[in-house]
Order: C-alpha cells, then structure tokens, then sequence
C-alpha cells in the first residue's frame, strides 16, 4: 500500500501521464502478442500504410480510441471484434505500452509536395479558411493527451482519416476537424499527409 503511494506519488512529481502510472505493461504486451501484432505490428510500427503506428502515440488518446472502438462510437468492423473484451483499465495500459515504443517516420519523398504541407501545417490556408494544424496539434505535431500525434504516422492512414472527416464517417473526435477537413483540396490532403509523416 505504502509502495504504491510512494509510486503514484513520484509518477506524479515527475509529471507522467496517469495512464502510464497504473499502467500493466506486461498485459498490455501479452495483448499486443495476441492479436495487436497483426495489424499494428508488437513495436507498434505498423503491418501495413493502411494502419496506424501506435509508437510513441499518446497514451490517454490511444485509450480513449479503443472505448469508441468498443462503445460504436467510432465505426470499424475489425476493431470493434479486437477491443470487444477489453477492460478500461487494458486499455489504459495499450496507451501507456505503445508511448513508450520509440517512434519511426517516414523518409522524405516529394520535397516540393512536402513544402505544400509544411506550409498548411504551419499557416493553414487564410484564403479558403484552414486553420494551422499546430494550433491543436503542436509545432512538432506532438499533439496532447487529447488530441493524437500526427508526426510520423502513415501518410496514407492521415490521408484516409481526413477524407472519412470530411464525410463525416469519422465523427467520434473533435468536430473542428469536419470542418477543416471539408475546405482541403485533394493536393493540401496529400501534401499536409506528407509532411506529418516525414517529422520525428
């Protein structure tokens, strides 16, 4: 009991999320083994440019995106039969494995499509009324326990998030991003998609 005060309390001064301080990794990992590998590989680096890296993913995030996978708030088949049977408390600790994984990105491709989205990343759009994505997600795209980190994810999965935002087949998370996702252009899509993937 004394121990784990002591554990909560230094998690806390070091300023850890609260998913990782109750965090069982070891069941986490024996999750990841049994059926998180196949798509989103056991360094959570990804089978696959349709699927999501989870390394170095905000752990709160991650967890919360499993309940909506669980609850039907956010729609894929797949997911809802992989998170059936997880508890809240698995989840949590699926965040706090995967944050801990290091993260990987992508090389660079395009310089100039890059430059595209480095641009709307930054700036936004002020003549069709994007906004900057670093004004939620962070200069590095780092995001917050909140909101996801973008940088170095997939380009393709960011592609395909932001087009099921505009459709609104995606709609479990913040409404801003119906509506920035509805004013991109099928090139700021592609090129903002680029940018992210290539940041460390």
């Amino acid at each position: 009991m004394k121990e784990g005060f002591i554990a909560a309390s230094l998690a806390f001064a070091l300023g850890l999320p609260l998913a990782a301080q109750a965090a069982d990794l070891q069941r986490a990992e024996e999750i990841v083994g049994g059926r998180c590998f196949l798509c989103h590989g056991m360094e959570g680096e990804a089978a696959s440019a349709l699927y999501p890296r989870l390394a170095g993913q905000n752990a709160d995030y991650i967890a919360r995106q499993l309940g909506d996978f669980k609850s039907g708030r956010r729609k894929s088949e797949t997911m809802a039969g992989m998170v059936g049977d997880l508890t809240p408390d698995e989840m949590k600790s699926l965040g706090a494995f995967f944050q801990k994984k290091p993260a990987a990105r992508s090389a660079a491709g395009d310089a100039d499509l890059a430059g595209v989205g480095r641009y709307i990343f930054v700036k936004g759009n002020p003549f069709s009324g994007v906004a900057a994505c670093v004004s939620c997600h962070g200069a590095k795209g780092h995001g917050t326990p909140q909101l996801p980190r973008l940088a170095g994810q997939q380009p393709l999965y960011l592609e395909n998030q932001l087009k099921q935002f505009n459709t609104r087949e995606r709609n479990n998370d913040n409404a801003v991003m119906h509506s920035i996702a509805s004013k991109l252009t099928e090139l700021e899509v592609k090129a903002v998609s680029s940018y992210l993937s290539t940041l460390e």
